[in-house]
C-alpha cells in the first residue's frame, strides 16, 4: 500500500506542472551516445518520455543528433573523420554521408520509436526546415580555417511544424540545412534546436547529451550546478568550467533566455527518464539557466 501511495504522491506532485505547461510548446535535443546504445529498454526511453509529454497536453519538438553514427559510416565510405575547433571538417563527400545518416537513418528512427510508444510523429530533414550560413572559423593565428560544408542556422520555416503542433504530431528535425548557396550544410545540433525554440517562441528548451549537467569539476557528478543565471556564464568560461563542446551548446542556451525561452535545462540522456523528471519535479535534475 505505501508504495501505491508514493505512486499517488508522484503523480500529485506533477499536477501543477502538467497544468502549467499544457499548450505549451517544448523543444527536446536528443543526443549523447544512448542514442546508440544496445539496450533497446534505453533507447526507447527518451521516446516514452516524448510521448508523455504529449499526453500530458505539452507540444514536443525534437531536434537530434548523430556523431556517433556518422562517424561510423564515415568510416565505413573510407572517409577520414577530422575535426577542427570540435567542428567536423565537412568536404563534398562527407556531407552526403551526414545528410543520409541524420535526415534518412536516425531521423526516421527516432520516428519509428515515438510511433511505437504510441506518440505520433512526423520527420523533417533539416535542409526542408533550417536555412544557414557558411559557418567562418579563424585559428590560433587568426587566419581563417575552412571546415567546408559546415553552417550555422539563420532561418527556420517554422510553417510545417506549426502545423503539426496544430494536429498534436511530435515534429522530429536533423540537423542539416540549406545554404544560401543551395547546397547542404551540416549543423551544430545545439545551435539548430536553440533556433527552432526561438522561432516556435517555445516555454523551454532541454539539452540531452552524456553529462549530468554543467559541473564545476567535469570529474565529480556530485559537482553539478543545479541552478545558473546567465550573468554567470562569461565567468563560468574564463575559468574554463565551460569550455570545448560546452559552449556552443551554453552560447545557444543564452541565445534562446534572452529571446524568451523561460528556462533552458541539461540533463543526462543516460538517466532514465530524466526529461520527465526535470519537468515535474519540484527539485529536477541535471542544470537549469534562467534569466
Amino acid at each position: 500500500m505505501d508504495d501505491l501511495i508514493q505512486k499517488a504522491a508522484t503523480l500529485l506532485e506533477a499536477l501543477p506542472y502538467m497544468q502549467q505547461f499544457r499548450d505549451r510548446t517544448f523543444v527536446v535535443k536528443y543526443g549523447g551516445s544512448f542514442m546508440d546504445s544496445k539496450d533497446p529498454e534505453e533507447r526507447q526511453a527518451v521516446a516514452r518520455d516524448v510521448v508523455f509529454l504529449e499526453a500530458a497536453g505539452i507540444n514536443p519538438v525534437v531536434v537530434h543528433g548523430g556523431g556517433k553514427a556518422i562517424t561510423r559510416a564515415l568510416n565505413e565510405s573510407g572517409i577520414e573523420s577530422r575535426f577542427v575547433q570540435g567542428m567536423r571538417v565537412t568536404d563534398e563527400a562527407s556531407v552526403a554521408v551526414v545528410d543520409r545518416v541524420l535526415s534518412r537513418e536516425i531521423n526516421a528512427e527516432i520516428v519509428d520509436l515515438i510511433e511505437k510508444n504510441g506518440g505520433k510523429a512526423r520527420g523533417f530533414a533539416g535542409t526542408d526546415i533550417l536555412t544557414c550560413k557558411k559557418l567562418e572559423m579563424h585559428g590560433p593565428d587568426g587566419n581563417p580555417v575552412d571546415p567546408g560544408f559546415v553552417g550555422i542556422v539563420v532561418a527556420v520555416n517554422t510553417g510545417p511544424l506549426v502545423e503539426c503542433i496544430r494536429e498534436h504530431v511530435t515534429p522530429v528535425i536533423s540537423p542539416t540545412a540549406i545554404g544560401v548557396d543551395g547546397k547542404v550544410y551540416n549543423c551544430n545540433a545545439d545551435v539548430a534546436a536553440a533556433r527552432v525554440a526561438i522561432a516556435l517562441r517555445a516555454s523551454r528548451l532541454v539539452f540531452m547529451s552524456d553529462v549530468e549537467g554543467l559541473m564545476t569539476d567535469m570529474k565529480d557528478p556530485s559537482s553539478v550546478i543545479s541552478r545558473l543565471h546567465i550573468s554567470q556564464v562569461p565567468e563560468l568560461k574564463a575559468n574554463g568550467i565551460i569550455a570545448s563542446g560546452m559552449i556552443p551548446k551554453v552560447d545557444s542556451a543564452v541565445e534562446a533566455i534572452r529571446a524568451g525561452i523561460d528556462k533552458v535545462s541539461f540533463v543526462d540522456g543516460r538517466l532514465q527518464h530524466s526529461v520527465l523528471l526535470e519537468i515535474f519535479t519540484h527539485k529536477g535534475v541535471g542544470t537549469e539557466l534562467v534569466l
